[in-house]
């Protein structure tokens, strides 16, 4: 009976722990989400009890073009992640079977093309971007994107494709598939799980990107991270309407981690990264 009032206990502990942390987490989204409802003047003057307003809504997505910088940047971080899934995934495979010379300190060069910091590389792009007319270009961002999405879903990749055996592929060649039924039909759903887990991060990472954007793009394309800037570089802070902005843009990235949590949560829980 003691144990069973001490395991209880236990539990309850733990549930009020994760309710109190999970309230701290979500806490900065609540708040985000409700001064979206406030007008400049009731931002600082109330806290909960205020009158709700529409107009921040009505002057970002009614008042400027807001709707075609998401569209521009659905397009572009999209395009990234397809273009990074299309490529990625065969250079992970070859990372993974193939033994051949430096493909460690390639793969590791690889890697470290997310760790640079996208300000040391940013003039000599701007520049061979000019010269290549690719400035402020849907492709000239996609491409400069895979400095940030491909990187990491190699190497998530890749540690997916070690952990499946050799034996496998040689056994479907043996009862007469051809190599690229084997990777289509055996070794790809194999891999789902880090696929989409690492497709959904480099998305979320290209979503997020703001200096490439900045500095690549003008006025024919602009993502909503450097659109938001627009309320804070007029005659005052707009804050309502910058929690509009920012609201809206984090819709896509809450709505496809819910729709493919359970390949998220086994994605990132299996298939280790190796060196």
């Amino acid at each position: 009976m003691f144990s069973e009032n001490q395991s209880l206990l236990s539990r309850l502990i733990q549930n009020l722990l994760l309710i109190i942390y999970s309230i701290f987490a979500l806490f900065p989204l609540f708040w985000m989400a409700l001064i979206t409802f406030k007008s400049d003047l009731q931002m600082f003057n109330t806290t909960f009890f205020f009158t709700p307003t529409l107009e921040n809504y009505r002057a970002v997505l009614i008042g400027t073009d807001y709707i075609k910088t998401f569209i521009d940047n659905v397009i572009v971080s999209g395009g990234a992640v397809l273009v990074s899934v299309l490529a990625g995934v065969p250079a992970a495979y070859a990372l993974a079977r193939f033994n051949f010379k430096y493909k460690e300190d390639l793969a590791f060069t690889i890697l470290s093309f997310k760790f640079a910091p996208e300000i040391l590389v940013i003039l000599p792009l701007f520049m061979i971007y000019q010269k290549l007319h690719l400035y402020d270009t849907y492709l000239g961002l996609i491409w400069v994107y895979q400095l940030i999405t491909m990187p990491l879903l190699i190497w998530v990749v890749r540690g997916y494709f070690e952990d499946i055996s050799v034996e496998v592929e040689q056994a479907a060649e043996l009862d007469g598939y051809p190599w690229y039924s084997v990777f289509w039909k055996i070794l790809l759903p194999l891999i789902k799980p880090g696929l989409v887990a690492s497709a959904l991060l480099a998305f979320i990472f290209a979503w997020n990107s703001f200096t490439f954007s900045l500095q690549l793009s003008g006025f024919n394309i602009q993502t909503v991270t450097v659109a938001s800037l627009r309320y804070i570089a007029s005659d005052t802070v707009h804050y309502g309407q910058m929690a509009v902005a920012a609201t809206i843009a984090a819709l896509p990235e809450v709505i496809l981690a819910l729709l493919i949590q359970k390949h998220l949560v086994r994605g990132l829980s299996f298939g280790a990264v190796k060196g």
